[in-house]
């Protein structure tokens, strides 16, 4: 099979409404039209038309003997504005000690905070459950393939990125978290919430308490969640990680999952890429695998293996006809595996 990465276009509705409904993404709904807006955003953003703040990135992944869409993957240019800001939790550490008991303890407490010049953020990572567990690792593919477009247009970023992880839910798809602190003071069960804040979040700034929250007062169902990260997003945590994020001690203020950052600079597949030019075809083995995505305003990527000779990239037939490539075209390339041999 041969998968791409590519920005999303109105053809593809229909088929990524069909995957977005096998899951429950806040950023990336099974509803027709917020995904129509999306697209909408997306295919203005790709093409510059759009403010930083207002830019949004979609990418799909595309089975391309099936013409089939696969896969999603989003980029916030910025998260957070003077309209709407960037809002979380901080958690922080008080320390209480009383000379007359001769006792102390150390209280961990939530701090509701704001940015109005936030962060670049990713989300959207969804994989169709027919296409998980391939040798292809197609969840990596798509994940991976957002740090690229970055690489390659850092104009349109912040030099920080931030990623919102899911954190667990109960059976019925609540959260325990906004149970014990978001329904008190919203008077919204979570579900109420959930649908809400699809389009507006201002309800969570104005009606939560600017006062520092002491988590020992808390129902325990809810503390023991706070900062986790749920079983099916465990895999996202453990790729984020291993690129260079990692969890910056704030939780998201509707369900108190962990945000975890890194360094715009210091992402690995950003780091660690660079620009080549596309070299004749040759015959040999190809004995690298590399991420490789176009570098002309037409973003498409794919992994292949390929071989390096200094600012030169030899790739297979196949893979320079999925990206459209000819020799002496320049590519961005990256390394799909992070401390250990790439395989070819």
């Amino acid at each position: 099979m041969s998968f791409i990465v590519r920005p999303v276009s109105f053809d593809d509705l229909h088929q990524l409404m069909d995957l977005a409904k096998q899951f429950n993404l806040l950023n990336l709904p099974g509803d027709k039209k917020v995904l129509t807006d999306k697209i909408e955003r997306s295919v203005q953003s790709f093409a510059g038309d759009l403010p930083k703040h207002q830019s949004e990135y979609l990418f799909v992944l595309e089975d391309v003997e099936e013409t089939l869409v696969v896969g999603s993957s989003l980029i916030l240019a910025k998260h957070g504005n003077d309209n709407v800001p960037h809002s979380y939790f901080k958690i922080l550490k008080k320390d209480h000690f009383s000379r007359a008991l001769g006792i102390g303890f150390v209280h961990q407490v939530l701090r509701f905070q704001t940015d109005n010049d936030g962060p670049t953020e990713i989300g959207g990572l969804l994989v169709d459950k027919i296409y998980r567990r391939r040798p292809e690792k197609l969840g990596k593919q798509i994940s991976l393939s957002r740090f690229l477009y970055i690489a390659t247009h850092p104009e349109r970023f912040k030099d920080k990125v931030l990623c919102e992880l899911t954190p667990p839910l109960t059976d019925d798809h609540r959260s325990e978290f906004w149970e014990a602190l978001g329904r008190r003071f919203t008077g919204l069960n979570y579900n109420e919430a959930d649908l809400l804040s699809q389009t507006n979040k201002e309800f969570i700034e104005s009606m939560f308490p600017q006062e520092d929250i002491y988590l020992c007062l808390l129902d325990p169902k809810a503390r023991v969640v706070i900062g986790q990260v749920g079983e099916a997003t465990k895999p996202a945590q453990h790729l984020l990680e291993s690129i260079g994020f990692e969890y910056l001690e704030e939780v998201d203020p509707f369900d108190g999952g962990p945000h975890y950052g890194c360094e715009t600079d210091a992402i690995l597949p950003i780091k660690e890429g660079r620009y080549f030019n596309v070299g004749q075809v040759g015959e040999g083995q190809y004995t690298t695998r590399m991420l490789v995505a176009t570098a002309n305003e037409s973003f498409k990527m794919t992994l292949s293996s390929c071989n390096i000779q200094g600012d030169e990239i030899l790739l297979p037939n196949k893979q320079r006809d999925l990206l459209g490539l000819s020799t002496g075209d320049k590519v961005f390339a990256s390394p799909f595996e992070y401390g250990k041999k790439a395989r070819p």
